[in-house]
């Protein structure tokens, strides 16, 4: 009897180590490292992220492969650095602003999600995609979630810009400055100055003259009028599959319906393998939250949205242990870069959360831009209560999930990121990743070396943004941190900091300082010069011609011009759960 119970037992074992895992990836959009209480928060209330952070690993040195949303989220889906891709901009703006761009995530790029698909998964994408829609109409979606791996698609196409929320502002606020308000300033000018010669009858203007400067005026404004009457419903709409759901998208109740469409995926896909990626829209800009979340942080607006995902956060949690699915899957939380400290309103209040004792944030690459929390559960198979300070990236995701999920990793490009299992289940002890490359949009900003057989971590850079005003924090004056021109200063020989020791980067090191500077800064020239030469000229995805609005690939939920007004959305997302 004994015998039989101990064969039944290993049988039983051996099933689950053969079963294919699970995968929940938890996506935060904006979220700083020094926002959850598991690295070092105490005001802000996280006991769900926290919850994840006690069951399994907690990584202290997990970093964005981009400090921007579209190009890191880029690489988290490939594995892949995004400047691979054309993903990554070589002018000022480096995301997409509008969801009738024809740029995107290329065809030819393989996502996790099409590996695990092919592996026989169900594959979700819920939330925040901004990646792209269409190529060269609007029915081909070749740059959408479902051209890329996902079964089912719930959630933003784009993202969730200040715009998005009526009272919340713009960030195109510099762009219509230059391009509305200070034309409109110098033909009030050219009026006034023509009116006072005619005067002066020093000079006689012809009345078309007038009439020309009137209408270019009226041009100006109708179309400052028009762009901000119609933004919001052309490019704030909530998608499920190909088809328009709510246009413009609501925010009432938008965390609890798409943390229930979440779970109702994990319900209906309980005894099959399934990968569910779930991209908030927290804590981007423009900030909401319920009413059952509303004023209740002592953080304001920010605190009261990140203290409602991590609500999200763990009703997944839940519905994991309800379904007895926790032990056969692989939890993973994370944010796309760090927190966007440049964001604070009109009446002063910040809007951006924290990244700890990191300088910098978002759209940069000092630590506290590129530097975000990442956790990995899997009880079982991954140690609790783990705390891993080792060099990771977003990019390591791809080949890790693909080789649980048993597929082979494409053979036909280089795959940037590596498997994180032996680090995580303690069979190995160091990252295999010696070098890091930061990009700064489609610029080699920096590089990260963790030398074998050393505990020092080097970071040089060639290049860092110019902070505005003087001693502050980030480049509050443009919004974000530009990464060309008269926007950066160049550093020769390049600006070097020991990060291991120095991680808040104040120390610059000198060869005074280090004994070894030349050499250390040697190794890492010619590793970044090794790096460049793998890269390949790839179409520009952010190109100007891909990132300006085209009416022939804007989608309508009506046929009623550019009204678009529908609302095919369930309300009240709480009852699902």
């Amino acid at each position: 009897m004994t015998l039989l119970l101990l064969l039944l037992f290993l049988c039983e074992a051996q099933s689950r180590v053969a079963s294919k895992p699970n995968f929940v990836l938890l996506m935060a959009d904006d979220f700083g490292i020094g926002d959850p209480g598991c690295y070092g928060n105490k005001t802000l209330r996280t006991p769900n992220i926290d919850r994840l952070a006690r069951g399994g690993a907690k990584l202290t040195q997990h970093l964005a492969a981009s400090p921007l949303c579209t190009p890191s989220r880029a690489a988290f889906m490939t594995g892949r650095y995004p400047v691979r891709s054309g993903v990554a901009s070589q002018s000022q703006v480096g995301v997409f602003l509008f969801s009738a761009s024809s740029g995107g995530l290329p065809p030819s790029e393989i996502t996790f999600a099409k590996l695990l698909k092919d592996q026989g998964y169900s594959t979700a994408l819920i939330g925040k995609w901004h990646l792209g829609i269409s190529c060269h109409d609007r029915g081909d979606f070749c740059h959408h979630p479902t051209s890329h791996g996902f079964d089912y698609f719930h959630g933003l196409p784009l993202t969730n810009l200040r715009d998005c929320k009526p009272g919340e502002g713009s960030v195109f606020t510099r762009a219509f400055r230059l391009l509305v308000f200070v034309p409109l300033q110098l033909i009030a000018v050219a009026l006034l100055t023509l009116a006072m010669l005619k005067w002066l009858r020093l000079c006689q203007a012809p009345p078309c003259v007038f009439l020309f400067l009137f209408l270019l005026a009226a041009l100006l404004l109708g179309l400052l009028l028009g762009f901000l009457h119609y933004f919001r419903p052309l490019n704030c709409f909530l998608m499920r599959n190909r088809d328009v759901t709510q246009q413009p998208m609501s925010y009432d109740n938008l965390t609890q319906r798409l943390t229930a469409d979440a779970a109702r995926f994990l319900r209906r896909n309980a005894e099959t393998p399934f990968l569910l990626v779930l991209s908030y829209l927290h804590v981007h800009t423009a900030l909401f939250s319920s009413k059952d979340f509303a004023g209740k942080s002592q953080h304001g607006s920010y605190g009261d949205a990140a203290e409602e995902m991590d609500w999200s956060v763990g009703q997944i949690l839940d519905v994991l242990d309800e379904l007895k699915l926790a032990n056969n899957t692989l939890v993973y939380f994370s944010s796309d870069q760090g927190a966007h400290v440049e964001e604070v309103t009109v009446k002063g209040e910040v809007q951006g959360g924290s990244n700890g004792i990191y300088k910098g944030g978002k759209a940069n690459n000092w630590e506290g831009g590129i530097r975000v929390p990442g956790i990995f559960r899997w009880p079982g198979v991954i140690r609790a209560g783990l705390e891993i300070d080792e060099p990771t990236s977003n990019m390591d995701i791809f080949p890790t999930v693909a080789k649980l999920a048993g597929s082979p990793l494409p053979q036909d490009r280089v795959i940037d990121g590596r498997d994180l299992m032996p680090l995580l289940q303690g069979r190995a002890q160091r990252s295999e990743h010696e070098f890091l490359f930061h990009y700064c949009n489609f610029y080699l900003n920096a590089v990260r070396w963790h030398p074998p057989n050393s505990t020092s971590i080097w970071k040089a850079f060639f290049f860092t943004p110019k902070f505005s005003p003087e001693g502050a924090n980030g480049c509050f004056p443009t919004h974000l941190c530009f990464c060309h021109g008269q926007y950066v200063t160049y550093h020769d020989p390049p600006l070097l900091f020991e990060i291991s020791r120095d991680p808040r980067e104040r120390n610059p090191l000198t060869p005074t300082s280090e004994p070894r500077f030349q050499e250390i800064l040697e190794a890492m020239q010619e590793a970044a010069a090794r790096h460049t030469r793998t890269l390949q000229d790839v179409p520009n995805q952010l190109s100007l011609g891909n990132l300006i609005w085209k009416p022939w690939l804007q989608l309508c939920c009506s046929s009623w011009g550019l009204s678009c007004q529908c609302d095919r959305e369930d309300q009240d997302g709480r009852q699902s759960l």
